[in-house]
């Protein structure tokens, strides 16, 4: 070694250890960063010197923006228990578990070998069951399991093989070696978070990455994108993800998928079976799909043949498997494996299907099904967790989930004794893993913490391939005997170090292979229904804010007390709006506008259109800009913030004056930023016909003789002051302005504009026979034009307001008829249209 290269490796450990003061391991746990001896492990050598480099100041501005990151793309996670709403924002731990490439070989090499056992036990459980008639694996063992599906016994799933991904939880014993914790082959999660980490720390540390050699992962979903898109026969590239919705606690990264990969996002009501194939709800008709990446559990599949109570599955779906109409990645019935009553006799099962000892560990597993097993449990109580054989609630064991012997008090050890003798077989005793620790950045210091890595798999042609990283989870405390992210557990990105420059990797496809297309693909309805529905939230909250600070500002102009006939009419058409509380007796104008901005109890408030927004928007994440998502997240925290509690008009003059620029910004996005296809067409179509119907009621309120400053408050709340200031220098006369919002075919506020945008909208969308007579939505939009027309100042009597209103519900009503599965809850459309 060279003087300057000695000098060079000097100096990057001393860098290291100014980072390490402080930093404590725990006695008898190994270290990822530390050695026996407290010296750094010479692949965390350069990165600890980077780190220690930067300074603090440098390290937490590039935390935070890895921070920034996740918050911008609405990175979260559903914790089903929170009280909060139950949407966790992602959390991080900003420094990745680092592991070399040797090490890493090793245990890819171990997986791929049980991955390749995994799909031999399915192919004969569901197949000959050799394993269970020659007694290497107890019967109890597999008709016990709730994973164990006999409709789908001796089916062969569509490409052969049962497992497409594969993923298993991995940690480190105290002797450096990996251990198998726990095996994914139901719908292995965790992919898309992974990726996402990865997303942040480049952004973060890309400099570091780079001249630590980090492996990508770009390849390894590149593959997986390929294997299942062999099994696509029709040759469309037509592949669905299937999710449970958007309810589920991992939905985020569902979206996230199907986004990266190509694919389309779709629930259980978007599909239907016709004879042998599984068809998808589009706007234009029943479209085939060949494959499905399912995230939905087995059990929920079809309530015809599985659980019929299910309503997330596809009546019929596994008919289709039978008939080899549908390839489903991973098949129905692989969660079989999952159970860790398995592994007490994987090693066994290893030696008669592989002929070779398994080259990873798992951790050591007796089933209490059998005698001795049993006594051997009961024997060592205190060495063991008890777990549940099957992964399903039972008694003693808190939530169905596991607890060490040793914690349990002589009552429960009766109660554990008296369930072993009767319920043996829904137990196991399994030894206590020990995890190893990582360091975790603490906001002014390192510290250790337990992990676990999972680690995935996906199947091609050509074998296996596994992710150069995975999705770690880390333990919030230094004791771990369990790691979950709905305990409040963070994550962190997992670098692969190679020995050599990598070379960058992308999930696109090469430039001189890629078809010019210009079509986003097959619209399923359901994205059409909640495309439709956002536009009517947004551009209600839109209507309910000009009122009320129309409201607003006549109390702080004339200091109107409420007996006015003008803001008489302002409250009661928030009252017949649903935006007004009915609970504020006596209460002041004043009081009455800050509770429409702020009551999140009232159905038609603003806090309810934006979480109603959003909630539309979130099931659509698969095709909704990042940009545009940002802008409704800004829209709630502006809605949501605190006002003081003895709240002035100012005060609501101020939110609403921010909550209309927030909005302002997403009608732009919507209108700049996304392509003129079918889903902005949908999006538009709500927006305009929401548009119209408010401006109805608000001429019909606002537009009549006698009312000072009902005019004025008409033009405002229509936003076109500006113009009709511009045309006349006179005062505001009825015929004038109600002209200008009303029958103006150039004011982008009037119900004449909206209704020709809408016409123009319906007459390109699929589904339409060119040659038929025209549909009841074009002869209703034909009628209002042709009433627009005809239409003049003096004929603007209530009875026609009432009948404009009229056709522009049953216009809407006519669009989700033939476009849309369902509507949406029948309270949120009552509040919408009454």
């Amino acid at each position: 070694m060279s003087g300057a290269d000695q000098r060079s490796e000097v100096f990057e450990k001393a860098a290291a250890e100014s980072l390490l003061g402080g930093y404590r391991t725990l006695p008898g746990v190994r270290d990822e960063m530390l050695d026996a001896d407290g010296r750094p492990r010479p692949h965390w050598v350069p990165f600890l010197a980077a780190l220690a480099g930067m300074g603090p100041e440098e390290l937490r501005r590039r935390f935070g923006s890895a921070d920034r990151y996740l918050r911008d793309s609405g990175v979260f996670y559903r914790v089903y228990d929170d009280a909060g709403g139950g949407e966790r924002p992602w959390s991080l731990s900003h420094v990745p578990l680092l592991i070399e490439q040797s090490d890493w070989t090793a245990l890819s090499s171990g997986l791929i070998q049980r991955a390749e056992l995994l799909e031999a036990v399915l192919q004969d459980l569901y197949g000959p069951a050799r394993l269970v008639a020659d007694g290497d694996l107890p019967a109890a063992a597999v008709a016990g399991s709730d994973e164990f599906l006999r409709p789908l016994v001796g089916v062969k799933p569509a490409g052969g093989r049962y497992l497409r991904l594969y993923a298993a939880d991995v940690g480190r014993g105290p002797d450096g070696r990996w251990w198998v914790l726990a095996d994914r082959a139901q719908a292995p999660s965790g992919t898309g978070y992974a990726l996402e980490n990865r997303l942040a720390m480049t952004r973060a540390l890309p400099d570091v990455s780079r001249a630590l050699h980090m492996q990508r992962v770009a390849g390894f979903f590149q593959a997986l994108r390929t294997s299942l898109m062999k099994l696509d026969r029709t040759g469309e590239g037509r592949i669905g993800l299937l999710t449970p919705g958007p309810l589920n606690e991992t939905y985020f990264e569902h979206a996230l998928l199907a986004r990266y990969l190509g694919f389309l996002l779709v629930e259980g009501e978007d599909l239907t079976v016709r004879g042998d194939r599984v068809n998808v709800r589009t706007v234009a008709g029943l479209r085939r799909i060949d494959v499905l990446l399912r995230r939905l559990d087995a059990d929920f599949a079809d309530p015809l043949e599985l659980n019929a109570r299910s309503h997330l599955g596809v009546p019929g779906l596994v008919q289709a498997l039978r008939e080899g109409g549908v390839a489903l990645a991973n098949a129905l019935g692989s969660g079989l494996v999952e159970a860790p009553v398995l592994l007490a006799f994987l090693p066994r099962i290893a030696m008669r299907l592989l002929g070779t000892p398994l080259k990873l560990p798992h951790v050591g597993t007796w089933w209490c099904g059998q005698d001795a097993e049993r006594a051997q449990v009961m024997e060592h109580l205190d060495e063991l967790v008890i777990s549940s054989a099957f992964g399903r609630p039972v008694p003693v064991l808190p939530s169905g989930g596991s607890v060490l012997g040793a914690d349990l008090s002589a009552a429960e050890r009766r109660r554990l004794s008296t369930l072993l003798a009767r319920r043996g077989v829904e137990l196991v005793g399994q030894d206590i893993a020990r995890l190893s620790t990582t360091p975790v950045w603490t906001g002014e210091r390192l510290t250790p913490r337990p992990f676990m890595l999972r680690v995935f798999l996906a199947a091609t042609d050509k074998g296996w391939v596994v992710m150069p990283g995975g999705f770690c989870r880390i333990s919030s405390t230094p004791d771990a005997r369990a790691i979950s992210l709905q305990k409040g557990d963070r994550s962190a990105d997992v670098w692969v170090l190679a020995d050599h420059a990598v070379a960058d990797a992308s999930l696109l496809p090469s430039p001189d292979n890629v078809k010019v297309r210009r079509s986003s693909g097959t619209l399923p309805s359901r994205a059409a229904d909640n495309l439709f529905w956002l536009g009517r939230y947004v551009e209600r909250a839109e209507a309910t804010l000009r009122l009320s600070r129309v409201l607003v500002g006549r109390l702080a102009e004339t200091g109107d007390s409420g007996t006015s006939p003008l803001v008489s009419r302002l409250l009661g058409l928030l009252g017949a709006w649903g935006a007004m509380p009915r609970d504020l007796a006596r209460a002041t104008p004043a009081r009455y506008a800050v509770a429409v901005l702020t009551r999140r109890d009232v159905p038609g408030a603003l806090p309810q259109l934006v979480l109603a927004a959003r909630a539309a928007a979130s099931v659509i994440r698969d095709r909704f800009s990042p940009d545009a998502w940002k802008a409704l997240v800004d829209l709630e925290t502006c809605v949501m913030a605190p006002i003081n509690a003895a709240p002035s008009e100012a005060d609501a003059h101020e939110r609403a004056d921010a909550a209309l620029r927030i909005i302002a910004a997403f009608s732009g996005l919507a209108s700049e930023n996304m392509n003129r296809l079918t889903g902005w067409r949908f999006l538009e179509l709500g927006r305009r016909a929401e548009r119209a119907i408010s401006t109805l009621r608000f001429a019909r309120t606002f537009g009549e003789h006698g009312v000072p400053g009902s005019l004025d408050a008409l033009l405002q709340v229509a936003d076109s002051q500006i113009t009709y200031r511009s045309r006349y220098v006179m005062m505001e006369a009825r015929g004038p302005v109600l002209d200008l919002v009303l029958l103006d075919p150039d004011n982008p506020r009037s119900v004449a504009f909206q209704v020709d945008r809408m016409g123009d909208h319906l007459r390109v969308l699929p589904g339409r026979d060119h040659d038929a007579p025209p549909p009841l939505w074009e002869r209703l939009v034909a009628r209002m034009r042709a009433e627009l027309a005809a239409a003049t100042a003096e004929s603007f009597a209530p009875a026609w307001f009432d009948e404009m209103e009229k056709v522009l519900m049953r216009l809407s009503d006519e669009i989700a008829a033939h476009y849309f599965l369902q509507g949406h809850s029948p309270e949120m459309t009552m509040t919408l249209v009454m």
